[in-house]
Parts: C-alpha cells; structure tokens; sequence
C-alpha cells in the first residue's frame, strides 16, 4: 500500500541515486541496494534506521568512516560523531524538497509508478 524511498547524496545535499521499497521493509533493506553506489568519502551519514553491525562493516570495509547513531534500545552504545550527525539535515531538506512536488507524497500515488517522477524532480531541482 505505501513506499519508501532511500537515497544516497553527496555533501551538499545533492542526490545521487534511489531505491524505492515497499513501506513495510526495513531501512537496512535499501541500506543494503545501495552500498555499491556509495561515493568515495570521509564519513557516510546515516540514520537509525541504518544501523547494524554488518552494514557498519561493509561501510568500513570501502574505507569510509561510518557516522550512524545506535538504536536507543541498544545496550551497548554505539560510538559516533555527534557534530557530524548533525549534518544529516540536509539529507532530510532534500527529501522534504521532493516532498514539495506533491506527487510523489499523496497517498493513492505514491506506488513504484512516481519512480521516475521522482528521479525528474531530482534531477531539475539539484542538478540543472
């Protein structure tokens, strides 16, 4: 009935590419389709949704420092950069400014179909 859209950005906010799952699945889910499209970089940013030892892993293993809060129900703490976190909400104003193009965020019309006018409003909004 719903979808969820991850996505990979640069350092400015700028999206790189995006997976599209079913609402239902899990972020490591996404997490996961798109590790090979991880840009080379000091530190990948990512929310608790993201958060799991073999993702951390493969992060680490490509040679980028992950920078992902631990789940709050965690019992041992995950260490990260909480001034680096921070630069996370760049990611959520590229979101909500696809979110403003209100096709891709109605309910009747947020199935796989929207993919590519999503992938359009990407493209003329941080790219042209």
């Amino acid at each position: 009935m719903n979808t969820k859209l991850h996505a990979v950005a640069d350092a400015n906010g700028r999206p790189l590419s995006f997976f599209l799952t079913a609402g239902q699945i899990s972020d490591t889910t996404g997490a996961a389709a798109l590790l090979d499209d991880l840009p080379k970089a000091q530190c990948q940013l990512g929310d608790r949704g993201t958060d799991a030892a073999w993702f951390r892993d493969a992060v680490q293993a490509k040679g980028i420092k992950p920078c992902i809060p631990g789940w709050k129900s965690c019992n041992a703490p995950v260490g990260h950069d909480k001034h680096r976190s921070v630069r996370r909400n760049r990611i959520e104003i590229m979101f909500g400014r696809l979110k403003d193009r209100r096709r891709g965020t109605t309910r009747y019309d947020s199935g796989p179909t929207v993919f590519s006018a999503i992938a359009l409003a990407a493209t003329a909004l941080f790219w042209l």
